[in-house]
C-alpha cells in the first residue's frame, strides 16, 4: 500500500495542475471596405464610439478611455465580458482588446484600418480560447466560416451608412 501512495499521490497532484478543459486558441479574420480614411474611422472602434452603430452595446467604462490599459465591461446575451484595451495606435490604425466572456472563452479582439484606395480597408481578428464545454461550443459557433463572415458583413452594412453624418475631422 505504501507504494501505491506515492503514485496515487502523483496524479492527484497532476490532476489538480491540468487545465480543467485544455483548448487551443482558434482565430478568425474578416475584411470590408469603408469609404473613410483610417483616422476618421478609428474611433468608432473604441468602446464608446461602437455606441453609435452596434445596438444593444452600452459599454461600463470601469477604468480609463481608449488608452492601453483602460477596462470596460459589456452585457449581452446572459454573459458579463469584461474587455481590457492592449492597443490603442491612431497612427498605426490599430485598436486591440484583450476580453474575457464569464464562464465561456477568453479571446483578443484585433481592428486594424488600412489605407486603401479613397477608403479603408478594416481587418477585424478575433481569437478565442475556452474556458468550458459551453464556451468551446459558443467559440466554434462564433468562428464558423459563414457565421463569422455575416459577423462582419454586420460591421460593414451598420457602419457605412452612419459615414454620411460621422464628422469627417
Amino acid at each position: 500500500m505504501l507504494a501505491r501512495l506515492p503514485a496515487a499521490l502523483a496524479a492527484t497532484l497532476l490532476s489538480w495542475s491540468l487545465p480543467a478543459m485544455p483548448a487551443e486558441a482558434q482565430t478568425r479574420s474578416g475584411t470590408f471596405h469603408l469609404d473613410a480614411a483610417p483616422a476618421r474611422l478609428l474611433s468608432l472602434f473604441t468602446a464608446d464610439g461602437e455606441r453609435a452603430w452596434a445596438p444593444g452595446w452600452d459599454p461600463e467604462m470601469l477604468s480609463g478611455d481608449v488608452a492601453r490599459g483602460s477596462v470596460f465591461r459589456t452585457r449581452a446575451h446572459g454573459h458579463s465580458t469584461v474587455w481590457i484595451v492592449t492597443d490603442y495606435d491612431p497612427h498605426a490604425g490599430r485598436v486591440s482588446y484583450a476580453r474575457q466572456v464569464e464562464g465561456l472563452n477568453v479571446g483578443l479582439v484585433d481592428v486594424v484600418l488600412t489605407p486603401d484606395g479613397k477608403g479603408t480597408r478594416v481587418e477585424v481578428r478575433y481569437t478565442l480560447t475556452p474556458l468550458s464545454d459551453d464556451g468551446a461550443k459558443a467559440a466554434a459557433e462564433f468562428l464558423a466560416p459563414e457565421h463569422y463572415a455575416a459577423f462582419v458583413r454586420e460591421w460593414r452594412d451598420a457602419i457605412a451608412p452612419l459615414l454620411k453624418t460621422f464628422p469627417s475631422g
